[in-house]
């Protein structure tokens, strides 16, 4: 719960940074993009349609990228994915930098998007997501879910909490980069981020140390 908890403050801040830095994109949203890439056709603004469609090709590039990683090189470690994005949005600030005073706002935004598709391969079952960290919608309707189980079917507040917990975390995570965008702003908010996602790689990666050595000590219990 701490871990996922953690992602999905990270993954608010970073929709925040991407969303006061650009044109109003959600790197967090691929619904409401799939809709900008259709309707965009019919109301004439075919650079937002083109923007939203890639925006979802980066974004799948970035889970399809994170999991063949996964699958061959950092197998049940949520610290890979986080190095990953934070390797995104760090390209993501480079391209700004560079591209500044000719392309604003999209480019960075592609790698923007890509790490948080990389992000949302975090935790995996049987070669699948378990946790989408950035995927609120579903989180409210599990959260929904528990509350209803918990009063009337019977269930206790843990098939609530870690949803709420997810929620709250995201959030939160949103509300910091709004108040670090009153501070900052331009390219300092993408590398806000990547400080951000950098931290947040480390705190992941004492999570993995400290999973592994537990295993390690139960085997060791158990022989």
């Amino acid at each position: 719960m701490r871990l996922s908890a953690v992602l999905s403050l990270l993954a608010g801040f970073i929709g925040a940074a991407a969303y006061t830095h650009s044109e109003g994109y959600f790197i967090t949203f691929m619904t409401g993009n799939t809709e900008r890439a259709i309707l965009g056709n019919f109301v004439g603004d075919y650079i937002l349609a083109i923007g939203a469609a890639s925006i979802i090709a980066c974004f799948l590039a970035g889970v399809f990228i994170a999991s063949i990683c996964r699958r061959y090189w950092w197998t049940n470690h949520p610290h890979g994915a986080t190095m990953l994005t934070t390797g995104a949005l760090l390209l993501a600030a480079i391209a700004d930098a560079v591209l500044a005073e000719r392309i604003i706002g999209l480019v960075p935004i592609l790698f923007v998007s890509f790490g948080m598709g990389a992000l949302n391969t975090s935790f995996v079952k049987n070669g699948e997501v378990s946790i989408p960290v950035s995927y609120v919608t579903g989180t409210l309707v599990k959260l929904a879910q528990g509350i209803e189980r918990h009063v009337f079917g019977g269930g206790t507040v843990r098939d609530w909490l870690g949803y709420a917990t997810q929620y709250v975390s995201f959030s939160t995570g949103a509300l910091i980069g709004g108040l670090v965008s009153l501070v900052v702003n331009g390219s300092s908010m993408l590398n806000a981020a990547v400080v951000g996602s950098l931290l947040v790689a480390g705190y992941t990666w004492r999570a993995d140390i400290r999973w592994v050595r537990r295993i390690a000590r139960l085997s060791a219990d158990d022989d």
